[in-house]
């Protein structure tokens, strides 16, 4: 507990980008300091952060690594096409309203009630049911929950609007209620794999930051981290073997989750460095596309553990 009250003081005293680094890392999540700056940009400002890059660069999973960090509730939002307030913002039980109805008639007490009050005992809080954004913004003891809009551009154009005045006051109005605002601003996580543009007017209210593949030396500690007991110079030879294979402009580059699927694996059947047999056996752990696979062939299979080998000895 007393290491969960330290990481939590250390990310919301905002004291330096370092302190936010040091949060993340030890929840398991090693930031580079560009998004370690990111993240004390958008707690210090109180602006939501938009993040974007390719798939597997590890942005979901700094939304869930930073509500560990803080104690926040994780408050997830999948976006998609058709999305809308129902599913978003908030729903009515009418199941239960329709159980009350004639739970009141059975008992009599509709008899004694005129139509508006069983209308607005019906369309109470008590029947209320609270999605992700109403979630978020409603009062919590603790800290401050974080709220994750996971790919944003699956939505249209009309829920981003939406979005964007919530985004904008942190308050939801509900006719047959009122308004539920922010006590506290929760922490804002968007997330966009560029389907399509997000709209201008949304980008202005955020904070950016493109999210990149990490480097050689972050991908071995990454893997180091992810897979205990991993071999040392295996993890240096599947984070080289993985650089190469981004570097063959393939359909779907590997991202950091399937480096540490590869590793996984790679430990499992007892490997400790890499040869053609072994990669060409599990090459199916780490690339996800038929074509994907047959570009690592033309390109030759032995070239890439050639390589690999090569580059984990120069980083030894």
């Amino acid at each position: 507990m007393a290491q969960a009250d330290s990481a939590i003081t250390g990310i919301v005293a905002r004291v330096t980008p370092a302190d936010v680094s040091t949060a993340l890392s030890a929840q398991g999540y090693l930031p580079d300091e560009g998004i370690s700056t990111a993240v004390f940009l958008a707690m210090s400002l109180r602006r939501p952060l938009l993040l974007e890059g390719e798939a597997g660069v590890g942005r979901t999973e700094l939304a869930k690594t930073l509500a560990a960090a803080t104690g926040g509730e994780l408050i997830r939002l999948q976006c998609y096409e058709g999305i809308d307030v129902a599913q978003a913002v908030y729903d009515w039980d009418y199941a239960r309203q329709l159980l009350h109805v004639r739970a009141a008639e059975a008992t009599g007490e509709s008899r004694s009630m005129s139509a508006d009050a069983l209308e607005a005992e019906l369309y109470s809080e008590r029947f209320l049911i609270k999605r992700a954004l109403l979630r978020a913004i409603e009062s919590v003891e603790g800290p401050p929950p974080v709220l994750l809009i996971d790919e944003v551009d699956r939505s249209d154009d009309e829920f981003e609007a939406y979005l964007l005045e919530v985004l904008s006051d942190f308050q939801i109005t509900v006719p047959e209620i009122g308004v539920f605002s922010a006590e506290r601003v929760p922490l804002v996580v968007l997330t966009s794999n560029r389907t399509r543009d997000v709209h201008d007017a949304l980008k202005r209210r955020c904070l950016y930051h493109w999210v990149e593949h990490p480097g050689f030396d972050r991908e071995v500690a990454i893997v180091k981290l992810r897979v205990p007991g991993v071999d040392e110079s295996l993890a240096r030879q599947v984070a080289a073997a993985v650089e190469e294979l981004r570097a063959l402009n393939l359909y779907k580059p590997p991202g950091v989750a399937e480096t540490i699927d590869w590793a996984h694996a790679l430990g499992r059947l007892g490997a400790t460095e890499l040869d053609e047999g072994i990669v060409t056996n599990t090459l199916g752990t780490v690339l996800k596309y038929r074509e994907d696979h047959q570009r690592v062939g033309q390109h030759g299979i032995a070239d890439v553990v050639k390589r690999a080998i090569e580059k984990g000895l120069l980083h030894a």
